[in-house]
């Protein structure tokens, strides 16, 4: 006799095969009217539960799995397929238990083995979750999974190097493992092997086109790479497969930021916040375009938003101390000043070139750079040079610097390469900024006798390039402002690495040997606060360029908006070098000084309104604050003939501005404060023979300020003076200071080929 139809038996026969042909409608009904007619039916229960699997209904497959591992107390198999739901659902201990028993009963099992490991990873067991990844390997040596699984628990561990053979053996076995090769980049990128990181990510999307976490990765690699451009073409390929994939909306925005696509980037921001509102992180981000923009009261509502959802969050608050600042927004600051300098003191992040403006306390500066540093810098690569010495012949000097165009330390140094004795230095540029076409980077490529532009190649090419080279010295011009990359440096390319011009104050890393300034900036006794050892130079520290030319035709006062009479204050400073305390002393010299006007340098226009607010609550007309606007730099050169007298910042001082002041016969009355950043202009004019212009305290700079405004003669000799000493004194004297400078470096060189380690010193005047 043939069974009836409706047996269960049967009818497991036929769900299963449906369930193979892909039927899963008619499977699931079979399935059902089995166990209708056999609850414990173990093998319906078993498939039935695997469909649901299959459906990702996880919560639903969960009972039928213990209900089959109940009829079927020898199943190793639905204990197995238990511990994988539970995964699934997080519930991990209990998994680990299910899974365990399927070894038990059957401790052959190597998918039990594999996803016991992958529980037990997810708890953090690391050690154990590896036993069971190799466990599984030996009963299944082509256990493809198993081998990309010990792999991950490699580079969880922190292991991505001893993680690359077990992914790349994955794919051995199972060339269309698309998962592995994605491991696999991440594995690479994370040992910095970051072209085979990108050919790994090109390999799985190659497999799996719509594999949209590839082509973010892919993305973040090819910008590490410095191809920005091709990372914007990935992210949005990931973000077209999957519109909703937050990572690529952020790392989109992000690389628009560094193509100064400001506009773009907050677009895509946006986006990022349209998925997650309430996003600090992304919050931070858009702000810091804000800025960028100069929208400043956007900005700084997106940091205080950031602030609100995070009070701990070390970005925003960064942000929005930044922003403060730069727009002079002096009851703001007043109330952050405190909270910046608890901050750095307790370890936090800030951001280390606006600390100067916050404080100038020396040992909260160095503590701000050393956090700085380990921020963008976590990990130390491996170095480049080794500690072997070498004899190039000529000493090789690379001066890298993101400053190579219309840039301040640009016009300074200018004439400083141009002069540089050929006879004994090969002096190589590496520029890490932008080219802008100007007249002044024309100027520098061709002084130098190499020059590289090195925007588009990664941090760790820069260093190979620069080994490659054999520099003996190199020098970073940009220290933590903006486009400095100190990862560069962090790799150790080269035996002698100097801290010069571009940043006031020590860098806080271990892999700068030197800073160069002088008696004045940077005085012996600081040293406990600076991680370089300190040279000096004799005079002042700062390069200048005796030839830069004024502009053929002056302005008029008018042309500069300039009242036709009346006594002229300036300062170019940017508006974050103003402080309330200065700008106090500024609106008292405004109301001695009958029809004065003070000429700022206008760098946004947030702070050109909190500026004339401020003038009006201290009773002083804000007309008669003038602004300047942005010009040439000759033109620039030529209007300080309109201004009187320059007024120097503290705590952070003038220092180019404070230059092409003395350049133009302009006097400049400073007070030096505590820290390099508030010496320089101290520095400058003692250079130039004008000591009598250094004050010893704010209150001896506005009575000088004041004589000087209301005593003609006494200014006009002051001007006499500095014309002629402008030529005579050293500060102009760009030979000499070339000579001195290379004194520097030859000593820094001597002292490495006897095999001394660097020290502090001072060179001795050249004649």
């Amino acid at each position: 006799m043939h069974p009836p139809t409706n047996h269960p038996q049967l009818l497991f026969q036929q769900a299963a095969l449906a369930h193979d042909q892909g039927r899963t409608w008619e499977a699931e009904r079979l399935y059902q009217a089995v166990l209708a007619a056999d609850a414990r039916h173990s093998g319906a229960l078993l498939r039935l539960g695997m469909l649901r699997l299959d459906q990702r209904r996880l919560a639903d497959a969960e009972p039928l799995f213990r209900r089959a591992a109940k009829a079927d107390k020898r199943s190793a198999e639905a204990h197995q397929l238990l511990g994988f739901t539970l995964t699934g659902l997080g519930q991990l201990d209990e998994a680990v238990r299910a899974y365990e028993k399927a070894i038990v009963l059957r401790p052959g099992l190597a998918e039990a083995h594999n996803n016991l490991g992958y529980a037990l990873q997810l708890l953090g067991r690391l050690s154990d979750a590896m036993a069971r990844y190799r466990k599984a390997i030996s009963l299944r040596p082509d256990y493809h999974e198993a081998h990309n699984n010990l792999g991950n628990a490699h580079h969880l561990q922190g292991q991505s190097g001893k993680a690359i053979p077990h992914y790349r053996r994955a794919i051995e076995i199972n060339p269309g493992y698309a998962e592995a090769c994605w491991n696999l980049g991440t594995a690479l990128r994370a040992t910095g092997q970051l072209d085979d990181a990108a050919n790994a990510y090109a390999r799985a999307i190659a497999i799996r086109p719509d594999y949209a976490e590839a082509h973010n990765s892919l993305g973040n690699t090819l910008r590490a790479l410095g191809r920005a451009e091709d990372a914007v073409a990935q992210y949005g390929k990931a973000l077209a497969i999957k519109p909703d994939y937050l990572e690529p909306h952020i790392n989109l925005g992000d690389t628009l930021l560094g193509l100064n696509r400001e506009d773009a980037a907050i677009s895509s921001y946006d986006r990022a916040l349209a998925i997650r509102p309430e996003s600090a992180d992304i919050l931070c981000r858009r702000g810091d375009a804000l800025a960028r923009l100069r929208r400043d009261a956007d900005a700084t509502a997106g940091f205080e938003k950031a602030l609100a959802l995070d009070p701990e969050h070390d970005f925003a608050f960064d942000g929005l101390a930044r922003t403060a600042l730069a727009s002079c927004d002096w009851t703001r600051t007043a109330s952050l000043r405190t909270e910046v300098a608890a901050r750095v003191a307790a370890g936090r992040f800030f951001d280390a070139f606006a600390f100067l403006s916050f404080s100038d306390n020396a040992e909260l500066q160095l503590a701000c750079a050393r956090r700085y540093i380990r921020q963008h810098v976590p990990e130390r690569p491996p170095p480049l040079w080794r500690g072997n010495n070498r004899r190039n012949d000529r000493i090789r000097i690379a001066y890298v610097a993101s400053g190579f165009h219309d840039h301040p330390t640009a016009y300074l140094t200018a004439e400083l390469i141009e002069l540089h004795d050929r006879s004994r230095f090969e002096v190589i540029g590496i520029s890490l900024g932008p080219d802008d076409g100007s007249d002044i980077r024309a100027r520098l490529k061709t002084a130098f006798d190499q020059f590289h532009d090195v925007r588009d190649k990664s941090d760790r090419e820069v260093a190979v390039l620069i080994k490659g080279l054999k520099v003996d010295i190199a020098v970073d011009r940009s220290g933590y402002t903006v486009n400095a990359r100190p990862a560069i440096f962090a790799a150790r390319p080269a035996p002698i690495q100097v801290n010069y011009i571009g940043f006031p104050g020590s860098l806080g890393a271990d892999f700068y040997d030197y800073v160069i300034g002088d008696a004045t900036v940077l005085p012996f006794d600081l040293q406990p606060f600076y991680s370089e050892n300190i040279v000096h130079l004799p005079d002042c520290y700062l390069a200048n360029d005796s030839r830069r030319p004024p502009a053929a035709r002056a302005p008029t006062r008018d042309e500069a908006g300039l009242p036709p009479n009346g006594f002229v204050f300036c300062c170019f400073n940017n508006g974050y070098k103003i402080t309330s305390d200065i700008f106090d002393v500024w609106m008292r010299l405004l109301e001695q000084v009958s029809g004065s006007v003070l000429w700022l340098y206008a760098d946004r226009a947030s702070a050109e309104a909190n500026l004339r607010m401020e003038a009006a609550a201290r009773g002083v007309d804000p007309a008669r604050i003038v602004f300047a606007r942005r010009v040439p730099q000759a033109e620039h050169l030529s209007r300080h003939h309109l201004a009187d007298l320059f007024l120097d910042t503290l705590p952070y001082n003038a220092h180019t501005t404070a230059a092409d002041a003395l350049w133009a016969g302009l006097p400049v009355v400073t007070c030096p404060g505590k820290s390099f950043a508030g010496r320089v202009a101290a520095s400058l004019l003692r250079a130039v023979g004008m000591p009598h212009l250094v004050t010893s305290d704010l209150g001896a700079y506005e009575r000088l300020a004041l004589r000087l405004a209301l005593e003609p003669a006494l200014l006009d000799s002051m001007r006499k003076r500095l014309q002629q000493n402008r030529l005579s004194q050293p500060l102009f004297h760009s030979d000499l200071y070339r000579r001195n400078l290379e004194a520097a470096y030859v000593t820094m060189w001597e002292r490495w080929q006897r095999g001394d380690g660097p020290a502090g010193f001072a060179v001795t005047p050249d004649g």
